[in-house]
């Protein structure tokens, strides 16, 4: 077998009819990565594949940059500035070193399906790469909506603050027909739950001239967030997302609450008891207005974030230096929040992803109580999220999933990626997905009949996206 052939991950004959005759013809809705909206709107072509694939200096991919440190590569030439032609020796000489990790696959199918670029990429071939790709990248169909277009993407759902004025997706509403794609806007409040930061006061003041709110209680900071939601579901928004690094479920009176948001407004000490507070009061308080706009909430939950404090000093968040978290009862403290809000039957659609696989079993069994009637899948075991994207990640999430829910009615694969090459990983996802199902029927658990589960895997791959998150319910 060689190097990413058409069967690439498939190990037997129905994933391979599965794959090819339905999955991989099914479009793409991306519903949460990190795109910028403003390189969508703006439509420039970069100059070379460094500056697409590593670091442009508006983002990077931080998977990449691990990788690079764990190889020794001077800063200089991961977040620096390096030379750029150099950047992309020093990548080929880490993944000359990367068998086995899913960025060694997800390197060369970008290369493939992208660049037409076969053969496995070395330090011997960098030069032939940067060439070929470069001629390509100066191209129209190497310009950002031109990529999103011809990977067959139909929505993207970027990640933006509550507080944004979503400049660039009004902008791409205007032109949505044109592009053949949306582009909507997913609510991510992180600013707003770090009470404990010294830019807590000055980030409501913020929040609330943005919503036309004076923020001066909590119900003034309810009143706030409600006003994002009309703005952001004026233009499309249908999901919020949450990073609940660590959670504890702590509930207090809204007096209390009064009291602790108006000690972090003035950056007061604040006790771990009162953050836990803070965070619980806010999250039911999201949740009502997810259920209230009929979004779907995601929870990313147990990470440890910017471990490497000098290097969070010098590069800020998201340059790789987050890893996975171990907080042993964050599931169950999940489950006691959902169990508080079902007493007002205030529970959206909610989806639940942990970067430590350990949760995913308490996760999915938490969730089947707080299934709805007349509400399809309600609660869902969000993909193989983070570190755990890769081809044993994905295979546990969904025989998870489908050990204790329903498989055929999860809404499938994301990027979490910040490029526009980031694509063929929804391609890595499904030739997985078409694989496990394929071993089941190879097995005589599930029936040897194609169109049976082709119409499964086309759901999953598209349709059940489709119809879950409403993205086209207003067209």
């Amino acid at each position: 077998m060689s190097l990413l052939d058409k069967d690439f991950l498939l190990t037997n004959e129905m994933g391979k009819k599965l794959f090819h005759d339905h999955a991989s013809k099914m479009p793409i809705i991306d519903f949460h990565c990190h795109l910028n909206p403003k390189e969508i709107y703006e439509n420039k072509n970069y100059p070379n594949l460094t500056r697409i694939w590593i670091n442009d200096g508006t983002f990077g991919d931080h998977y990449k940059w691990r990788l690079m440190r764990a190889n020794g590569v001077d800063e200089e030439l991961i977040t620096g500035d390096g030379d750029e032609y150099q950047k992309l020796v020093a990548w080929a000489g880490t993944i000359e070193k990367a068998i086995g990790n899913p960025l060694y696959e997800w390197t060369h199918l970008e290369l493939q399906r992208f660049f037409g670029i076969d053969e496995p990429f070395t330090t011997k071939n960098v030069k032939q790469v940067w060439d070929k790709a470069n001629k390509l990248l100066v191209t129209d169909d190497f310009k950002p909506r031109s990529l999103i277009r011809n990977s067959n993407v139909k929505v993207v759902c970027t990640t933006d603050d509550p507080a944004s004025d979503l400049k660039y997706h009004v902008l791409l509403k205007k032109e949505e027909k044109e592009n053949g794609f949306k582009v909507l806007p997913a609510m991510r409040p992180d600013k707003a739950f770090n009470i404990s930061a010294d830019s807590f006061g000055d980030y409501l003041k913020e929040l609330g001239a943005a919503a036309g709110v004076d923020i001066n209680d909590f119900a003034g900071l309810s009143a706030a967030f409600e006003q994002r939601f009309e703005f952001f579901s004026s233009l499309g928004g249908r999901l919020s997302d949450h990073g609940l690094n660590t959670f504890h479920f702590v509930k207090v009176s809204e007096g209390e609450l009064n009291q602790i948001l108006a000690k972090g407004q003035n950056n007061e000490p604040l006790t771990a008891h009162e953050i836990d507070a803070y965070s619980t009061g806010l999250v039911e308080m999201l949740m009502r207005l997810n259920k209230k706009f009929n979004w779907t909430m995601q929870y990313h939950i147990n990470a440890i974030r910017n471990a490497n404090k000098p290097m969070f000093k010098k590069l800020g968040a998201d340059t790789g230096f987050d890893s996975m978290g171990t907080q042993p009862d964050i599931a169950a403290q999940i489950v006691d929040l959902l169990t508080d809000m079902q007493n007002e039957d205030n529970i959206p659609r909610t989806m639940l992803y942990s970067l430590n696989p350990n949760d995913w079993m308490q996760l999915a069994t938490g969730m089947g109580n707080f299934y709805a009637s007349g509400v399809m899948q309600k609660m869902q075991l969000g993909c193989a999220w983070w570190f755990n994207d890769t081809r044993e990640g994905m295979q546990a999430q969904l025989r998870i999933m489908a050990e204790q829910s329903l498989l055929a009615n999860f809404v499938g694969m994301l990027t979490d990626s910040r490029s526009f090459l980031s694509y063929p990983r929804h391609e890595y996802f499904r030739r997985v997905l078409c694989d496990y199902i394929g071993s089941l029927a190879q097995r005589g658990q599930v029936p040897d009949d194609e169109e049976y589960l082709g119409k499964i895997v086309e759901d999953i791959s598209y349709n059940n996206a489709h119809s879950y998150f409403g993205f086209f319910d207003q067209d």
